[in-house]
Parts: C-alpha cells; sequence; structure tokens
C-alpha cells in the first residue's frame, strides 16, 4: 500500500464530521488502497467528545486507519497536512446579525489560514465547508500566503446533488443517471442551479435533460426556487439535519480532486473567479463547472450561456462582493 496520507477535520465534534470521518476511513474519498492518518481538530470544550470519537474509530478495525488524533493545538492539527478539510464555523442563529455572524467566521477561517500557512504541507488540498463557504475559502487562502489559491476550492456538491433529485424525480430515473448539473456561484441565497447543459443515461445513452424533460418553465422557476430553499434551510437550521448528505457531499467533492473526472463529465466545485472564461469578476471564489486531473481544477470553458443565465449568474456575483468587501473590511480593521 501507499504511504499514508495526513488529514485533518476541524469542527470534528460535530455531526457531519461523525459522519464524514467513518466515510474517510474506509476509503470513500481517497480510494480502498490509500491509508490515512485522521486529525481532529476542535475547540478545548469539546475533546472529551474527540477523545470518544478516536476510540469509536479504532474500534471499527479498518484496515485503512492507520492513525487518529484528537487535539485542539494547531501544531499538532496541522503538521505536514496533505488535506484540510474545514467544517468549522458559526451557525445562523436566530437574534444575531449577519456581519456579526461573519465577524466570527472571518476570525475561525483567518486562524487557519495562518496554521496552514505555518504547519501544512505547500501541497496541501484545502476543502472548506463551513459557512459562507467561499467567502471562508477566501480568507483562508489570503492568510495562507505560501499555499497556491488553486489549492482552495469550497463545497457545492452538496446543491449539486439535490439539483440532480430534482430532476431525477421529475424524469423518473436515480439521480446518479443525472450528469453535468451545474452551481454557479455561492452555497446562498444567489445560488444558480443550471440544467441546460445536463445530460440523463437513457438506455445507454447520454441525452439531454433539457430535451427530455421539455418543460422550460419547470426549469426556470420551481427547480431554481427549490434549490435555493434548500440552501437556505440548511444553513439556517443548526441542528446538522443534512449531516449524512453533507459527508457524501465531500466525499465525492474530494475523490474527484484526487482521481480525476471522468472523460465527457464535469462537476460544480467552489473555486478561484481568477481568469475565468465567463466574464464573472476575479477575486472571488465562485462555484464552477470544472474538470478535475492530477489533483488540479480546470474551468469548463466554451459552455453557451443564455441571457437568463448570464443574468443570474451576475446576481450571484453581486452577492459574493458585497460579502468579500464586508469580510475584508473586517479583516483590515482588526488587523
Amino acid at each position: 500500500m501507499a504511504e499514508p496520507i495526513r488529514v485533518l477535520v476541524s469542527g470534528a465534534a460535530g455531526k457531519t464530521a461523525n459522519a464524514l470521518l467513518y466515510s474517510i476511513a474506509r476509503g470513500a474519498a481517497f480510494g480502498k488502497e490509500q491509508p490515512v492518518i485522521l486529525r481532529l481538530l476542535d475547540v478545548p470544550p469539546m475533546m472529551d467528545v474527540l477523545q470518544n470519537l478516536v476510540t469509536e474509530l479504532h474500534a471499527c478495525t479498518l484496515p485503512l486507519l492507520r492513525d487518529v488524533v484528537a487535539t485542539d493545538a494547531e501544531e499538532v492539527a496541522y503538521q505536514d497536512l496533505d488535506v484540510a478539510i474545514l467544517l468549522s464555523s458559526v451557525s445562523v442563529k436566530v437574534g444575531r446579525e449577519a456581519k456579526e455572524l461573519l465577524r466570527d467566521n472571518v476570525k475561525i477561517y483567518q486562524a487557519h489560514g495562518k496554521a496552514l500557512d505555518r504547519f501544512a504541507k505547500k501541497s496541501v488540498l484545502v476543502i472548506v465547508v463551513g459557512d459562507p463557504a467561499n467567502t471562508n475559502c477566501l480568507v483562508a487562502s489570503k492568510w495562507a500566503r505560501s499555499i497556491p489559491w488553486q489549492n482552495f476550492t469550497f463545497l457545492t456538491r452538496l446543491d449539486q446533488h439535490r439539483a440532480q433529485v430534482l430532476i431525477a424525480r421529475r424524469l423518473g430515473v436515480p439521480a446518479a443517471d443525472i450528469q453535468n448539473i451545474i452551481i454557479w456561484g455561492n452555497h446562498a441565497s444567489m445560488l444558480y442551479p443550471d440544467a441546460s447543459q445536463a445530460k440523463v443515461r437513457v438506455r445507454g445513452h447520454e441525452v439531454s435533460v433539457c430535451d427530455t424533460l421539455q418543460d422550460d418553465n419547470f426549469l426556470k422557476r420551481d427547480f431554481i426556487a427549490k434549490v435555493q430553499q434548500c440552501v437556505t434551510a440548511g444553513i439556517r437550521s443548526y441542528q446538522a439535519p443534512n449531516s449524512m448528505a453533507t459527508a457524501k457531499a465531500i466525499c465525492d467533492h474530494v475523490r474527484d480532486l484526487w482521481f480525476g473526472t471522468p472523460e465527457g463529465h464535469f462537476v460544480s466545485m467552489g473555486v478561484s473567479s481568477n481568469g475565468n472564461p465567463y466574464g464573472l469578476p476575479n477575486g472571488l471564489f465562485y462555484s464552477f463547472p470544472v474538470t478535475l486531473k492530477e489533483k488540479t481544477w480546470k474551468v469548463v470553458a466554451g459552455l453557451p450561456i443564455s441571457d437568463f443565465s448570464c443574468a443570474k449568474m451576475e446576481l450571484a456575483a453581486k452577492e459574493l462582493i458585497e460579502e468579500k468587501e464586508i469580510a475584508l473590511d473586517l479583516l483590515y480593521f482588526e488587523g
């Protein structure tokens, strides 16, 4: 077998981490031939929870799991990391203003970025899950100055999965038979799910979802609204009802980073907008359709973009720009 890789999961005491850690340890993210050393990071009051989780993972007797380390110390958690999966964030709660929540999350991801910069391998792959994922990803990348910005991605795979399910139910097929759904923008209210390039497998052949469905009204209204509603509800619920679905989406995201995407297929992933082929503003982290090869992503170029899609994509970018400006003001104000 290969040498073990070191994988950090922050916010490791949460429900999503519980489902995710077992999946990683059994090979769902890095394959059945890749041993792993898991690093579990959380705040000091959660150490008893993490120690119980360490015991549980060892008791599963998983052959790929070489070690599990629970810690609240950055120098232990981040040392020589190959992959960092950052779940930690302050959740939306009644009575707290959006700017206050953003300030708390900016502090968390500024600390993540600094620790990655000090201790992790410069080749580390960083996957941001904690909301607001795009801005958290931006902040972490800005403070991990020695790590290439291309190494930072954020999760929109769960949104892609939700969109696939809606289309699949409409067509009466398994969700896995739907490919090339696009999530543009942010894991937030202005996210734009786009089925214009989607394919469905019918009798062994891939055909256009739009041609098969023949329901433009659904695709431009209910489909978009339902995916957006799922996102908003998920962010506002801090009881983690989607922990299994989120863990599965993270594993799919990581697996594609690690092994690449199949020929002819692309997936949705939050990446840097720098140099994107669709004229969207640089300096953001934005969800695009991407292909992956040798642990490197590339935005799919040349897709036809309708006026309707262009307007939706620009709305998502506007939301991200506003959030970015607030976050950077907070960073500069607080030093």
